[in-house]
């Protein structure tokens, strides 16, 4: 009975079987199936390489969602060069809350020469050569993002020749932590002094012909510092044509979630337009001589997560790949051969021509001589 049971479930398996074998006995093999076969082959295996080469690849995923954090501080991180000195300029920060931000909070005045040394100057082109590129190729952020702690830093280089000259400028370097507002972060003429109305600077002492607001800056940021991320306004360079000249920057900052398989980091992105123009009340032209960074904070806020292909998503990919092209080629095989069939056919027929055999009875036939092995002889 056992040995009737496994008969009758191995002729049950045989009968569901999708793959069944023929016989080596009535397989033809020709030139042209190893032709199709081996392009077949080729085109699976470079196929395959390029898979694998996107498998291990990564990309970035971005998501936006409402920004709920509205009590913690706001980081700004500051490296700008002017070109007065240091006795002569103050900076800080007021906000929409009228909370007004000292800079002797977080940042250093440093006496330095405005003028960059060869390195450095060799620094300043390269990054602005990099922003030039990622205004073109936004896509180049991804690979910035990637490549975040890992890359070399962006800060300006010190100087490798030790110059002689005396110190012209001041270098304002540091942070701030300001409230997550909207706020005007400046540099202006004179020392920030407290005001009942607001805030003001202490500018009477200072002549209007050493105003000289030329400025350089090598970095800003909003949020955690991250290096290897390039800024918008990284590496910018204005030279001021007259001594009462504004500068303005109108920034739009907004939260930015990094998670990637280097870091995990909670920073922020900006956007910036800039505007400049020459202090002139007789011309209607009224403002302070100075530098104006007047940002706002985004509602919104985006998470930057790296992502990675599956491995099962790699090998149903990799499998459709195979079957595919075994199944396009097998196709395209038998109908090639369909079509040299038919060709060759019509040819050899058209190869016979038509002839007339003479009959006893004296009639002729017009049909084709019927080849034997005497006709051969």
């Amino acid at each position: 009975m056992r040995r009737l049971n496994r008969k009758k479930t191995l002729n049950l398996m045989k009968e569901l079987d999708a793959f069944p074998k023929v016989p080596e006995s009535y397989v033809e093999t020709s030139a042209s199936g190893g032709t199709v076969s081996l392009i077949a082959f080729t085109t699976i295996a470079f196929l395959t390489i390029m898979e694998f080469m996107v498998y291990r690849d990564t990309w970035m995923k971005y998501e936006y969602e409402v920004d709920k954090d509205f009590t913690s501080k706001l980081r700004i991180n500051i490296d700008i060069t002017v070109a007065m000195r240091c006795q002569y300029v103050g900076a800080d920060v007021l906000d929409l809350a009228e909370t007004m931000v000292a800079s002797a909070d977080g940042l250093i005045y440093e006496p330095v020469v405005f003028d960059l040394s060869p390195q450095q100057k060799e620094w300043q082109r390269m990054l602005q050569l990099i922003q030039s590129r990622l205004q073109e190729e936004h896509s180049l952020q991804d690979v910035i993002f990637k490549s975040a702690f890992k890359s070399a830093s962006t800060a300006l280089p010190p100087r490798e020749d030790n110059s002689l000259q005396s110190p012209d400028a001041c270098r304002i370097h540091g942070h701030l932590y300001v409230n997550k507002v909207a706020g005007n972060f400046h540099i202006t003429v004179g020392k920030a002094i407290p005001h009942p109305r607001g805030h003001a600077h202490l500018a009477a002492l200072v002549s209007h012909e050493s105003y000289n607001f030329s400025h350089r800056i090598d970095h800003l940021s909003f949020g955690e510092l991250i290096p290897g991320i390039i800024n918008p306004l990284d590496g910018t360079e204005k030279i001021a044509s007259d001594h009462n000249q504004m500068f303005q920057y109108f920034i739009t900052v907004v939260p930015t979630k990094l998670h990637t398989y280097k870091i995990s980091a909670e920073t922020h992105q900006f956007s910036v337009t800039e505007r400049e123009r020459i202090i002139n009340h007789a011309a209607g032209s009224h403002g302070v001589s100075g530098i104006f960074m007047k940002y706002d904070i985004s509602s919104l806020m985006v998470t930057v997560t790296e992502e990675h292909m599956p491995f099962w998503q790699f090998l149903v990919r990799l499998c459709g790949i195979i079957g595919g092209i075994f199944s396009t080629t097998g196709i395209l095989h038998g109908f090639g051969r369909f079509v040299a069939e038919v060709i060759f056919c019509r040819f050899r027929l058209g190869s016979y021509k038509s002839t007339s055999v003479p009959l006893p009875d004296g009639h002729t036939s017009n049909h084709l001589p019927l080849i034997t092995d005497n006709s051969t002889h």
